[in-house]
């Protein structure tokens, strides 16, 4: 897939607020400081298109943006809550969770791992979580650059090896690096091949 054209759209506080529309969308989400708008600014080749912070737990509303007027990419708040308060965990918490629930527009979400951890009690009780309720997800683990190849695939060896204690058949799974741009054609094409299924 070409990426034509790729634009902010709308940021919404609740999945009450979010734009009227039909066409698919693809969501994005991980914990705090998991690389997120890197990623996605390397998938629209727009390097401004998400604002990255060096603070963590900046994303505090839903945001879309517009791709090749096709389809809508989401970035969601991280479910890590970095430094918030109770109320404001809460707050962030039932966004998510009601978007992700109850958005019928939302084709697939992409859940962020960072590539270089060790399995993370939170991912795996979020991934769990997804699979309770029926979610369609894969997996993107990011900053591949950050460590050699070696052990990017023993550290995503090692992750799926955890799942599938709980899982009978994985999801899909991608590796990535927002600096060279690994992953993107696959990520990508993975998205153009739900679009086609769907006759867009």
């Amino acid at each position: 897939m070409q990426i034509n054209s790729s634009e902010f759209l709308v940021s919404s506080p609740r999945v009450e607020q979010c734009p009227p529309t039909s066409v698919p969308e693809y969501a994005f989400i991980g914990r705090s400081n998991v690389g997120k708008s890197s990623l996605i600014n390397m998938l629209t080749n727009h390097s401004r298109l998400a604002k990255t912070s060096s603070t963590p737990g900046k994303t505090l509303l839903i945001n879309y943006f517009r791709i090749n007027d096709q389809w809508h990419l989401v970035d969601l708040p991280g479910y890590g809550y970095a430094k918030r308060g109770k109320r404001e965990q809460e707050t962030l918490k039932r966004m998510i969770s009601g978007y992700i629930l109850r958005r019928e527009q939302m084709t697939c979400l992409f859940v962020l791992i960072d590539v270089r951890l060790e399995p993370q009690r939170i991912d795996l009780d979020f991934i769990t979580w997804l699979g309770e309720n029926g979610v369609p997800f894969a997996i993107v683990f990011t900053k591949a650059d950050k460590q050699s190849h070696a052990k990017t695939e023993a550290s995503v060896s090692r992750f799926l090896q955890v799942l599938e204690e709980q899982w009978e058949e994985l999801p899909p799974h991608f590796v990535t690096s927002s600096q060279n741009k690994l992953g993107r054609d696959e990520l990508l094409d993975y998205i153009d091949g739900i679009n086609r299924s769907m006759s867009l």
